[in-house]
This record gives C-alpha cells, structure tokens and sequence, in this order.
C-alpha cells in the first residue's frame, strides 16, 4: 500500500533542484503524482504531491526535511490520494481576468469567492507589460467548483460586476478540462 504526501520544496533558483530532489523520491521508490513548479523572482518553488511505499514513507519524509540542512524551505503533509467528497456534485468552472494591474485585484475577487463558498482548485497569476505601451497587465487564470446551489448566471454577473469596479475584464465560462 501506498501512501502520499504534499511537498513544498522553495530555494534559490539554480539548475538541477528538480533532479536532486527527485532523487532522493527514487531512492526511496517515490513517485511524483501531481506537481507544480515555478521560478518566481530568484526562488524557485515546487509543489507536488508524492506516493510512496508505506515501509518507506517515514524514511522518505525526513528525507525531505533533511533537505532544509541545504538551504531550501521544506514542507510536508501526508494527505489521502483523490477528490475530497466534500465537492460532490459542485460544479467546475474557468476564472479569467485581465486587465490595468493595481492591488486589491486578488484579494477583491477572492473575497466574493470565500463568501459564496467557492473552492479555488488552480489558480495563476502574473502582471505582464502592455504590448504598445509597456504598462502593467494583471492576468489571473483560475479553476473554481462552484455549490450547486449558485446560479451560474449570478456567478457570471457578480463576478463581472466585481471585474467592472477593480476596472478589470472578470469572465467566468464552463471548464471543460
């Protein structure tokens, strides 16, 4: 039987931290599931989720602690494999926005989401440069299942409503995966 674990691995950005800490999952007959990995300024973040081989498990785990004594910020929470039954029946879908960055923007559309219960399941951000003129460009791409008991017309028309007072493009549409 296999158990899993969720990993944050954060460190200077340099060539072969994807390697090394893979490794050390092989050297321990580890898999990565699920991942997600970025440089973001000079860091350089992983999270993933991790199957291991029960015998293994502990043994691996502080492995991965052990790799703090080299620098990097080290998390880990054992977790079950699998959609929580807790978001049965709620519905997925896609969270686009674009538009002038300011802050506010995330925590604004965040906000509307938590007091309507809406789990985000993804979400990426970025502020990019205008192509003509070079000004900052928020855009943020998220998957969020809904309750079943939330309109999606009400969603799409909040959320726009939201969009329209930060000064930003606010859609909502289906995610069809």
């Amino acid at each position: 039987m296999r158990k899993h674990l969720v990993v944050t691995v954060t460190g200077t950005d340099k060539t072969g931290i994807v390697e090394h800490v893979t490794k050390l999952l092989l050297d321990y007959h580890g898999n990565v599931e699920a991942s997600k990995m970025a440089r973001l300024g000079g860091e350089f973040a992983m999270l993933m989720m991790l199957s291991a081989p029960e015998d293994n498990f502990d043994v691996l785990r502080d492995g991965l602690r052990k790799l703090r004594d080299e620098g990097y910020a080290v998390t880990t929470r054992q977790t079950e494999r699998g959609y929580s039954a807790k978001y049965a029946g709620w519905l997925p879908y896609q969270l686009e926005v674009k538009g002038a960055d300011h802050e506010g923007i995330v925590h604004e559309l965040t906000g509307y989401l938590a007091k309507h219960r809406i789990n985000i399941e993804t979400m990426d951000t970025d502020v990019v440069k205008a192509p003509m003129s070079g000004a900052p460009l928020f855009k943020m791409d998220a998957i969020i299942v809904v309750p079943p008991e939330l309109p999606y017309q009400k969603l799409k028309e909040s959320l726009a409503t939201i969009g329209d007072e930060l000064g930003v493009d606010a859609d909502v549409s289906p995610y069809v995966g």
